[in-house]
């Protein structure tokens, strides 16, 4: 691992990565937590091969704002290099914001994978990078650390090291794991894929039925006994008012007072019939929405079953 805090070489180094097909990165930012965040560093690895951090080169660029913008401007915008983060959406707000072109997020392809595939408690990086990648526990308590003071502690500069260690580690994992969950439809076995939907179907109705009771007792019990929290359960309650009027007293007072009502209504096959007249004269938009739609017989008998 390089830590670099002189001007040169954090430009060198940005300098040498602009020719970089990928990089993993992540980021520690100081006052998080207040309304004035500082990025304090950028943590970059260009080899996923590397599980220890030793190619990990960590950029001190807080308070250094021509640096970060040199960062922004060489390596974040650039198309040609794809940049992956963990919860990218929070770092590219210090790295270039809606500017920043390819970049990927392995939170978002963790959350897109079903979770029968990656039955994981949450889709933190901690959890998907010890559970999926079979790292050792790994210490967060650096996470909230200061990361305004200066000079950084040797633990601090440890944990900012391996953060990108693991992006790259889930990185690899999910992108594995994807192409089992996004194969051709040309390709696909259709044979089995009605047999495994069989074969779990009567599982499946049990447990959604179990879940959806045991939640309706819970509600009902907690509000009894005004538990707002248990366990992981929170109770909460909404009061949804809606508010309606006649459209064509709407019209009317329009009219009226000079409000501009201006916004589509959608023509439901009923309007359609009574608008039958004139309805070819009328400035109509339409959109054609192809929509796939799959039903399920039922089998009731065990004899009708195919395995």
């Amino acid at each position: 691992m390089r830590y670099l805090i002189e001007a040169d070489e954090i430009t060198e180094a940005i300098d040498r990565y602009t020719q970089a097909k990928t990089l993993w990165l992540d980021t520690e930012v100081a006052d998080y937590d207040t309304k004035s965040p500082r990025l304090s560093l950028i943590q970059i690895l260009d080899d996923s091969t590397d599980i220890k951090g030793d190619r990990v080169v960590i950029l001190d660029v807080l308070d250094r704002p021509e640096l970060a913008d040199e960062f922004i401007e060489k390596i974040a915008v650039n198309p040609s290099i794809e940049k992956v983060f963990h919860n990218a959406t929070y770092d590219i707000q210090f790295l270039g914001k809606r500017r920043a072109k390819n970049v990927n997020c392995t939170l978002k392809m963790a959350q897109k994978i079903p979770y029968y595939l990656v039955p994981l408690r949450d889709r933190k990086l901690k959890t998907i990078a010890e559970q999926l990648c079979h790292f050792p526990t790994i210490d967060k308590s650096e996470q909230v650390g200061d990361w305004g003071q200066r000079p950084l502690t040797k633990k601090q500069l440890n944990y900012a090291k391996m953060d990108p260690v693991y992006v790259a580690a889930v990185h690899h994992r999910l992108l594995q794991i994807s192409q089992l969950i996004e194969p051709l439809p040309e390709t696909e076995n259709i044979n089995e894929l009605t047999l495994r939907y069989r074969q779990i179907e009567h599982n499946w109705k049990q447990l959604d039925s179990e879940i959806e009771h045991l939640k309706d007792r819970l509600k009902l019990a907690m509000n009894y006994r005004n538990i707002p929290e248990i366990d992981g359960f929170k109770l909460s309650e909404q009061k949804r008012t809606t508010k309606q009027i006649d459209f064509n007293d709407l019209a009317t007072i329009a009219r009226a007072t000079g409000i501009e009502v201006n916004f589509p209504i959608k023509l439901t096959k009923e309007l359609q019939k009574k608008l039958a007249d004139i309805i070819e004269k009328l400035p109509i938009e339409e959109e054609t929405k192809t929509i796939l739609s799959l039903k399920v017989k039922e089998i009731e008998d065990e004899e009708d079953l195919p395995f």
